[in-house]
């Protein structure tokens, strides 16, 4: 196997897809060094294709960073491609590329299906993925923000018989990056930042009311918080470029922590890890993992609480 500048050296595509564990106002470093220590090797005639998602403006301040690296002039001596990726199932229709230059090779490799790629400018590809990002997020908060209303038993009943009951912790925090990025490119008050700061509200207020539904829980079954275990079960991606699924999940322990000592995290629940003298309520953060508890557990005593906009308990 030989060394990974060498590697980079000789490719003729370098995709750009770290994984990004920092936070706060560290992220930018931490791209910023990665993207720096990623593109060094690379020689003439090499195509990047960056698949971190960026707010506005952010291709000129990485085309500017990649023709300082390596010399070369970007549109003349090398290739810069814009290709945000969030699920290798639903990626974008778009390829963003310098001055909108089309390369066939690179489209067959992004495409899967029939239907082709289309190769937009890279401001262009900017706006699409600022649209479907904001679309989905609003989307979501309208149903997180509608759905703690729903307090009688006959509407909370019906609205998790919807397809509401199949949005997960997972799928509310998978894009947040995303939204956080795009926020990143503004400064002062305007309708977007509104937006996305409504949405990073909504999504803020639901992992709040899911901790307080379990504490809620807790006083309904009359159980102590020293008498009772908190297992959240989250299936991650440990080699995923976003961080944000990871982060929500130790700052979810943490809150809970201020209120029961036995909380853990568990990517596929060992049941018997469940047999003790505390009375165990699993918290289910994603649909897979809801689907495995349900196939596998045997103890009838164990409580569980589906991470959805309902916070559906089962007993």
């Amino acid at each position: 196997m030989e060394p990974i500048d060498v590697a980079i050296s000789k490719a003729k595509y370098l995709f750009f897809t770290p994984r990004i564990r920092k936070t706060g106002q560290d992220i930018k470093t931490e791209i910023n060094s990665k993207f720096k220590d990623a593109i060094a090797p690379l020689k003439k005639n090499c195509s990047v294709v960056y698949n971190l998602p960026i707010g506005f403006g952010g291709n000129n301040e990485n085309i500017s960073l990649l023709e300082h690296v390596t010399g070369f002039q970007v549109g003349k001596t090398i290739s810069y491609y814009y290709f945000p990726l969030a699920d290798v199932q639903n990626t974008p229709s778009v390829i963003g590329s310098f001055n909108a230059k089309e390369d066939k090779e690179l489209g067959d490799l992004l495409t899967s299906g029939k239907k082709q790629k289309k190769f937009v400018s890279l401001s262009s590809s900017e706006h699409f993925h600022a649209i479907d990002t904001l679309s989905r997020f609003s989307h979501l908060c309208s149903i997180l923000e509608v759905c703690k209303f729903a307090q009688d038993d006959i509407t909370k009943s019906d609205l998790s018989s919807d397809e509401f009951k199949n949005i997960f912790l997972d799928d509310m925090i998978k894009g947040l990056y995303d939204l956080r990025a795009l926020g990143s490119s503004f400064e002062g008050a305007n309708t977007l930042m509104y937006l996305i700061n409504g949405s990073i509200k909504g999504i803020e207020g639901y992992i709040k009311r899911l901790i307080d539904e379990i504490r809620a829980t807790l006083k309904k079954n009359d159980l102590k918080a020293s008498r009772t275990k908190i297992a959240l079960s989250w299936s991650l991606d440990k080699h995923g470029m976003r961080g944000d699924k990871q982060e929500t999940l130790q700052n979810l322990i943490l809150r809970l922590r201020d209120y029961i000592g036995d909380v853990e995290s568990f990517d596929t629940p060992n049941f018997d890890l469940f047999h003790s003298d505390k009375t165990t309520i699993i918290v289910a953060c994603s649909k897979s993992d809801f689907e495995n508890i349900e196939k596998n557990k045997k103890d009838s005593d164990l409580l569980l609480i589906k991470a959805n906009p309902m916070c559906e308990i089962i007993q």
